[in-house]
């Protein structure tokens, strides 16, 4: 028998072909070791449900949908940066911010000095907001230490909120965020520490499941990610790239050659970027938040990258400086209303391609016999209302691994 079996659904299975979000009226979801044992109509189930199940659950003809999945984020980190946030309203630009001692550095300053216990902390409070509203699976970046301990602290913070907490973490290593002030004028040697030092070190923590870097004038040249894109090969861990957010520096082109998982903000792609991109299988990640936080005007090129069907997923960018970001839900709408994706495009993004864009695309983000049971329940009458609403939650249940986390249905 079955650990459980959930009836009176209407699922958004998000699998591709058939019906729009891969709708099924009135099914069913068996649930058997933390996997879905079997999804379908309520009608070809194999039996009587009090025959297939320990415990069957009435899900009250609500929508259910996989588990949300948020692929990029900077939970983790010390402080805050409302400050800046107030004297840029002000007319204080970022230039004579930085100067002053903020911007990036302040970030990295504050979590320097704070302990793995207060970061613990202060991400567990950002990620339960996120997990209220049904992110079950989450990425979470290093890269406000820009040296060896302050990074390892934040993936060692990472993992246990993997381990404590009933949420799928994935670590990504950013050492090349910045150019932290001790390196200042010497960028070449601090890619040469992070791909000697801090990186390995990381990694035979096993702190690492994937390694990143930001390429733009303002962070790190296409040859010095390069440096660092070839010694992630050399352990073995997949890549991914902060590309082409302001300005086109071939940065998507660089990562579509290592065959990176994706490539995330992408404003300023460019054709041969999205073709590249189309012929690795590189997912674009767009992030709506800091497009919106920081004023940008230039468009993401969407149409472009649905006519060479480079996959389209979606995220929070949860960080200090740029998108201080954790809703879920607030992206879908974002990515409707800046981006023009459609509300199934939307949630696929949070969904199927947010997973793929994980490397998680055989395990997670959509609703198949064999992955994990996460999924959600929702009080909506159609799956486009997630996209829709401007506030509010209507996530009913919110379940991780076949075990509901919370509810808000009365019995």
């Amino acid at each position: 028998m079955w650990e459980t079996l959930w009836l009176d659904a209407r699922l958004a299975t998000m699998t591709k072909g058939g019906t729009p979000y891969g709708a099924i009226e009135d099914g069913a979801i068996g649930v058997e070791g933390g996997r879905i044992a079997w999804v379908g109509r309520r009608a070809d189930l194999p039996g009587r449900p009090d025959s297939l199940a320990s415990e069957v659950r009435d899900c009250g003809n609500r929508w259910i949908t996989p588990g949300l999945v948020d692929c990029h984020t900077h939970l983790v980190h010390g402080g805050d940066r409302a400050h800046e946030f107030e004297l840029r309203l002000k007319g204080a630009t970022y230039e004579e911010i930085a100067r002053a001692g903020g911007g990036i550095r302040s970030t990295v300053s504050a979590t320097r000095t704070a302990s793995e216990a207060a970061l613990y902390e202060s991400a567990s409070r950002r990620l339960a907001d996120l997990q209220a509203e049904g992110v079950t699976t989450i990425e979470i970046k290093s890269g406000y230490g820009l040296d060896r301990d302050t990074e390892a602290k934040m993936l060692r913070v990472a993992r246990r909120l993997d381990a404590e907490l009933p949420v799928t973490v994935c670590t990504t290593f950013l050492g090349a965020h910045a150019l932290p002030l001790e390196y200042e004028g010497r960028a070449d040697a601090f890619i040469e520490f992070l791909c000697h030092d801090s990186l390995p070190s990381a990694a035979a923590e096993g702190l690492v499941d994937a390694v990143d870097a930001f390429c733009e004038r303002i962070g790190f040249t296409v040859a010095q990610t390069r440096t660092m894109f070839e010694a992630a090969r050399g352990l073995g861990l997949p890549v991914k790239l902060h590309a082409e957010q302001l300005s086109d520096q071939g940065g998507a082109v660089l990562a579509a050659s290592f065959r990176a998982l994706s490539a995330d903000h992408l404003e300023h792609l460019s054709e041969a970027g999205v073709r590249a991109m189309a012929a690795a299988g590189t997912v674009a990640v767009l992030l709506p938040g800091a497009f919106y936080f920081i004023r940008e005007t230039k468009l993401p090129p969407v149409d472009l990258l649905r006519r060479e069907g480079v996959r389209i997923a979606l995220a929070t960018d949860c960080n200090p400086g740029t998108s201080p970001m954790t809703s879920i839900l607030l992206v879908l709408n974002m990515a409707a209303t800046l981006f023009r994706l459609t509300p199934e495009e939307a949630l696929a993004g949070v969904t199927r391609e947010g997973a793929a864009a994980l490397g998680l695309g055989a395990s997670h983000g959509t609703l198949e016999a064999g992955k994990a049971a996460d999924f959600v329940l929702w009080n909506i009458a159609r799956p486009a209302e997630l996209s829709y609403r401007i506030g509010g939650n209507p996530a009913a249940i919110v379940v991780k691994e076949g075990e509901p986390l919370w509810s808000d249905v009365r019995s």
